[in-house]
C-alpha cells in the first residue's frame, strides 16, 4: 500500500509474488484497489479446491472485502454449513471464500473459529482499512515493512529485502542476538533487517489512515479447559482429539502424504491416519494418502530407519526411502541456506531433502508431527543435544523478570566462552539485551511446577516458534503444505491443562500420549526413549566433506560481519576442530550460528 496515495505499480507488486513463486507453483494473480493505491499478489498452491474457484486474490460476493490468504482452515466444512444457515451463499468449495464470508458475518471474532494454521489479510474497499492476522502458534509467517511512503507484507523475509521497495539496513542487535542464542529472536517482532518486523503468532494488526495497530488476539493461558478426574477420562479424550485433529487435516483435494522418521511423533500420526481410514473416510478427505518418506543417514548416528521401516509396516504403506549421506554435504548448500531465510544451529539439508522428494512425487500435503516436543517435554529426556541442555537450564529462569533474563543471559555467555564459543565482540559482559518474546510475560496459574513453565515457554517464545519457521521455508521452498496434528489449538490447550506428571514421568516424556496411543501403533515405538531430531549429521559432515567449503567462507572478507564478530578467534576455534575432527552436536550447535551468519551477510553484501 502507498501511504501517500500514489498508484502502485503492476512492476512492483510482481517482482515480490514472482519473490515467492516457489510457495504457490500453481499459478499467480494480483488487485489494484479503484485508487490503485493498494495491490495485493498470490501465489497459489492449489490444495482445496484446485480448480478456478479457490483462485487469490479473491473478491467477496458483493465485492466489498478482498483477501489474501495463506494456509487451511480445516474446520471450513462445519463453518460454512453454519455460514449457509446465517444466508451465505458460497460460489466455490474452497475455505478462502468460507473465510470471506466468516469475516461478514464475525469480523476478528472468526478468529476463535478457525481450526486451522493460517496468515492473512483482508482489505474493506468501502472504508479503505486493511486488517491482516496470524494463526495461534505462528504455523504460517508473516513479515511486514513499514516507512512514511508505503507498508507492504510478504511470507518471507527475503522478499522484502529483495523487492527494492525497503531499507535492508543489518540489525547489529539482532544479529548479536542470534549468535549468542538462536532461539531467542522468532519469538519476538524483530529480524536481521532492521525495517522488517514479524506479526507474532496469535497477533493481528490493522492499518487505517496510515496507523498501524497491532494486537494479540490469542493466549493460550486463558483457554486452558476443564480436564477429567480420571486418568483413563484424560487418556480417552486426549486420544479422542488426536484423532479428530488427524482427521481434520487429512482433508485435501490433492495427495497427501508423511514424513516419517520412526520416532513416536511421526509413527503416532501416520498410524494414526491409517486408522481413520478404517474408521470411515470423510467427503473431503484425500484417498491418496499412503506416501511415507524417510529420511536415513546410513552409518550416521541419527538414522532411524529400522524404526521409520516397523511404523510404516503397521500403517501398511509402504515408504520411500531417501539416502542422505557425505556426498549431500555439498548438495544444494548454497540454496538451502536461502531458503531457510534465516540463522541456525544447522544445516537443515534433511528436511530440504526429503520436502524435494515429496515435490517430485506430486505429493502436496505432509502430515508432520512437530510440536509434540515442546508441548509434552522431549528435549528433557535423555541424550538429547546439548545446546538444547543449556536451553532447558536457562528456560527455568528465563520468564520470571527481564533482571533475571539478564542475569541468566550473562550466565549463558559465560559458559559458552568458557567452552571456547563465545566469538561476540566486547566480551562477555558486553552480552546483547534479550527481546521481548510473545508468551514470555503470560500469568500461568498458580500451581504449574517449573516443567509446565518451561515447556509453556519453549512452546511459545523460543524453541517451537524457531523449528516452525524453518520447516515452513523448508517444505514450502517446494511448494509443500506442512499439517501438524499436534498443534490443534484443542490437543495444544488441553495437554498444557493437565498436571505434569501426564507429560513426564518414570523417566518417559509424552506420557499421556504414549498412552493415548496404547495399541495403535507398535509398541517399541510407543515405548521408547531415544529421541534424535530431525537434523543433518552435521558433526560427521563438518569433520569431513564441508571443512573446505567452510574454511573458504572464514576466509572471505565481510566488513558487516567483521564489525560485531571476532574472526580471529572464531577461525582458529573452527581450524582446530576440523583437523582435529572433534565437530561434535555442542560445538556444531554453538559455532554454526556465526558460519550461517557469515554465509548470510555475504549474500546480501
Amino acid at each position: 500500500m502507498n501511504l501517500r496515495g500514489n498508484a502502485v505499480e503492476l512492476s512492483e507488486i510482481s517482482r515480490l509474488t514472482n519473490l515467492v513463486a516457489h510457495r504457490g507453483p500453481f499459478g499467480d494473480g494480483n488487485w489494484f484497489s479503484a485508487k490503485r493505491n493498494l495491490a495485493f499478489g498470490h501465489r497459489r498452491l492449489a490444495i482445496i479446491d484446485p480448480g478456478a474457484g479457490g483462485y487469490q486474490p479473491m473478491l467477496s460476493a458483493d465485492r466489498r472485502h478482498v483477501i489474501v490468504f495463506n494456509g487451511e482452515i480445516y474446520n471450513f466444512l462445519e463453518l460454512r454449513r453454519e455460514l449457509e444457515a446465517r444466508g451465505a451463499i458460497f460460489r466455490s468449495q474452497s475455505d478462502t471464500e468460507v473465510i470471506l464470508a466468516a469475516w461478514q458475518a464475525w469480523q476478528e471474532g472468526m478468529l476463535l473459529r478457525f481450526n486451522g494454521m493460517w496468515a492473512l489479510a483482508i482489505f474493506d474497499t468501502q472504508t479503505e482499512e486493511l486488517f491482516l492476522a496470524r494463526d495461534r502458534f505462528g504455523i504460517k509467517p508473516l513479515l511486514y515493512a513499514m516507512s512514511l511512503e508505503r507498508f507492504v507484507f510478504a511470507s518471507e523475509q527475503r522478499a522484502l529485502v529483495r523487492s527494492g521497495l525497503i531499507d535492508t539496513s543489518l540489525d547489529v542487535d539482532v544479529a548479536r542476538r542470534l549468535l549468542l542464542d538462536a532461539f531467542g529472536v522468532e519469538g519476538s517482532e524483530r529480524t536481521l533487517c532492521r525495517e522488517v518486523r514479524r506479526l507474532q503468532a496469535g497477533h493481528c494488526m490493522w492499518l487505517r489512515r496510515g496507523r498501524l495497530e497491532v494486537r494479540r488476539w490469542w493466549r493460550t493461558v486463558d483457554h486452558l479447559p476443564t480436564i477429567p478426574n480420571s486418568e483413563v477420562e484424560r487418556v480417552e479424550r486426549f486420544r479422542e482429539i488426536f484423532q479428530d485433529a488427524v482427521a481434520l487435516r487429512m482433508r485435501s483435494d490433492v495427495p497427501i502424504g508423511t514424513c516419517l522418521s520412526g520416532g513416536f511423533d511421526s509413527s503416532a500420526v501416520i498410524c494414526t491416519m491409517a486408522a481413520h481410514e478404517k474408521a470411515g473416510m470423510g467427503p473431503r478427505d484425500s484417498t491418496s494418502w499412503r506416501h511415507a518418506f524417510v529420511a536415513t543417514f546410513p552409518g550416521a548416528s541419527n538414522d532411524e530407519r529400522p524404526m521409520a521401516e516397523e511404523a510404516a509396516a503397521w500403517a501398511d504403506v509402504v515408504p520411500n526411502f531417501l539416502e542422505i549421506g557425505r556426498a549431500d554435504a555439498l548438495c544444494e548448500l548454497d540454496r538451502i541456506l536461502d531458503d531457510n531465510d534465516d540463522v541456525y544451529i544447522g544445516l537443515p539439508s534433511a528436511a530440504w531433502l526429503i520436502y524435494r522428494e515429496l515435490r517430485r512425487h506430486n505429493v502436496t500435503v505432509s502430515l508432520d508431527g512437530h510440536g509434540a516436543d515442546e508441548l509434552m517435554g522431549a528435549y528433557l529426556q535423555e541424550g538429547q543435544p546439548a545446546v538444547f541442555r543449556i536451553r532447558n537450564w536457562a528456560e527455568g529462569f528465563g520468564s520470571k523478570s527481564p533482571l533475571a533474563r539478564r542475569g541468566v543471559d550473562l550466565l549463558r555467555a559465560l559458559m559458552i566462552r568458557h567452552q571456547g564459543h563465545y566469538f561476540l565482540r566486547g566480551g562477555f559482559m558486553n552480552v546483547p539485551p534479550p527481546l521481548p518474546l510473545v508468551g514470555e510475560e503470560d500469568v500461568l496459574p498458580r500451581d504449574w511446577g517449573s516443567l509446565d513453565r518451561r515447556l509453556y515457554r519453549m512452546f511459545h517464545s523460543t524453541v517451537l516458534p524457531t523449528i516452525l519457521r524453518n520447516f515452513d521455508r523448508l517444505s514450502m521452498a517446494h511448494g509443500i503444505e506442512v499439517r501438524m496434528p499436534f498443534m490443534d489449538w484443542r490437543l495444544v490447550t488441553y495437554a498444557m491443562a493437565l498436571p505434569e506428571t501426564s507429560k513426564s514421568s518414570n523417566g518417559y516424556t509424552k506420557v499421556i500420549a504414549r498412552r493415548a496411543m496404547a495399541n495403535l501403533m507398535p509398541e517399541s515405538i510407543r515405548m521408547g526413549r531415544r529421541k534424535v531430531g530431525f537434523n543433518s549429521p552435521m558433526p560427521e559432515w563438518l569433520n569431513g566433506p564441508l571443512a573446505g567449503w567452510t574454511a573458504s567462507l572464514l576466509d572471505q572478507k565481510v566488513p558487516a560481519f567483521a564489525e560485531f564478530v571476532d574472526e580471529t578467534r572464531l577461525r582458529w576455534a573452527v581450524r582446530h576442530l576440523t583437523s582435529s575432527k572433534q565437530w561434535d552436536w555442542e560445538t556444531v550447535g554453538r559455532i554454526w550460528p556465526y558460519i550461517n551468519m557469515k554465509w548470510m551477510l555475504a549474500r546480501y553484501a
